[in-house]
């Protein structure tokens, strides 16, 4: 069921759906009524990086009010527990239990940090739970640590460093430097970067590694380092405060001169809004470029999205919207809620999203959701992305092979 035709097709399915569960009793413990909610436990770090998961929780709630006033699932509304993990693992552990234990939900989806969705991940594994995790981004989560109960909806950081280094590798740049949070994320995104460019160039030498923990970069220290190494060019991996630190002391020490940087992330909205009329110019990103696409399914939920908040969309925005529509199509196709059923559901389904018609694929449980690489500019004082095109996440996938291969005990 497409999400842009869901208010129509759900007035026509409700009475249905409520026919079928009550003939049927499904539901949690299988004696729900029809009309009981479906309980879904949402976590997320909202103290800990506010700037990309509150517009995360508005796209999540927007897409969640759409469904319900559809008819929900099969005649049945949806309720999500929402609970914040702080950016912790052990927070995240034990928002799980209590969802599982005491709340007696569904499913979880949610989390951010490569590190935390890992935990949850391996709590979903032992206790046998269905996870969808939004925006982890570390490979490990389908592939190394990958299992039959965690599947993921961003586009990892092999995916999008593959995609980097496609424009990366044409740049007259032999000397590379890079710079990343020191965690999960930070250093299977520079070890992804590395191997795609090193596939493509054989004239590659990596002069400089720097690893500055997360949420405390020493700028001043970081951006000395890096420019006594003389790179060519730099790949960059800080998001959020650290790169605004980065760029402004880049920036004032000349860093960024005559230099190319190639940078994760730094073209979404939340990261590159704060920088305004400071945002450097002519770096190659990955981002989101929300005023200048125009797909109509983009612009439905743009339309939508601004009339309920008066607001534009982040990034966040599409990964919680896009999250919530998953898991009502899951919900929809498994039509119980055993977890067995959820998994063979969600094997292979194909969802609609503003950024287009995404599948989640059976040997990896990773979705197709791309992402638009473009180049930074700065226009009206404030940061955006030119040059930009959208990337398909199905044409930077290992074969459902290798994928299998990848995974434990293959």
């Amino acid at each position: 069921m497409a999400w842009t035709k869901r208010l129509t097709h759900g007035a026509v399915s409700a009475v249905a759906g409520i026919a079928a569960l009550a003939a049927s009793g499904l539901g949690a413990g299988g004696s729900a009524l029809a009309q009981d909610p479906i309980k879904i436990g949402e976590i997320n770090s909202y103290t800990a990086l506010p700037a990309f998961t509150e517009p995360y929780r508005m796209g999540w709630q927007l897409a969640l009010e759409e469904i319900n006033a559809a008819g929900g699932v099969d005649g049945r509304p949806l309720e999500v527990i929402s609970k914040d993990d702080a950016g912790k693992p052990g927070d995240a552990v034990t928002a799980a239990n209590e969802l599982t234990q005491r709340e007696d939900v569904a499913l979880l989806m949610g989390t951010f940090f490569s590190h935390v969705g890992l935990a949850v991940s391996d709590y979903a594994k032992q206790r046998e739970v269905f996870f969808l995790a939004a925006e982890p981004l570390t490979d490990a989560l389908v592939w190394s640590k990958g299992n039959d109960y965690t599947f993921r909806l961003r586009p990892s950081v092999t995916m999008q460093a593959e995609m980097l280094a496609e424009e990366a590798a044409k740049l007259d740049a032999t000397r590379w430097a890079t710079v990343a949070p020191n965690y999960e994320y930070g250093t299977s995104a520079v070890e992804a970067f590395k191997e795609a460019m090193n596939r493509r160039r054989d004239d590659i030498e990596w002069v400089n590694e720097q690893w500055p923990p997360f949420g405390k970069i020493d700028a001043g220290s970081t951006v000395q380092a890096l420019a006594q190494s003389e790179p060519d060019a730099i790949f960059n991996v800080t998001f959020g405060p650290d790169l605004t630190k980065f760029v402004r002391e880049g920036t004032t020490r000349g860093l960024f001169q005559d230099r190319e940087v190639v940078s994760l992330l730094t073209g979404e909205p939340e990261y590159m809004d704060p920088l305004g009329a400071e945002t450097p110019e002519g770096w190659i990103v990955t981002g989101y470029p929300w005023d200048q696409i125009d797909t109509p399914e983009h612009n439905t939920f743009l339309e939508a999205y601004q009339a309920k908040f008066d607001d534009y969309p982040r990034l966040g925005s599409i990964v919680g919207y896009a999250t919530m529509y998953s898991v009502a199509e899951i919900l929809e196709k498994a039509e119980s809620l055993e977890t067995e059923d959820l998994i063979a559901a969600a094997e292979g389904i194909g969802v609609d999203t503003p950024l287009g018609p995404i599948t989640y694929r059976a040997a990896d449980h990773q979705s197709t959701l791309g992402a638009y690489v473009g180049r930074t500019a700065v226009q009206d004082g404030k940061g955006v992305m030119v040059d930009f095109g959208y990337r398909d996440g199905a044409n930077y996938l290992p074969s459902p092979d290798e994928a299998k291969a990848m995974r434990p005990g293959s």
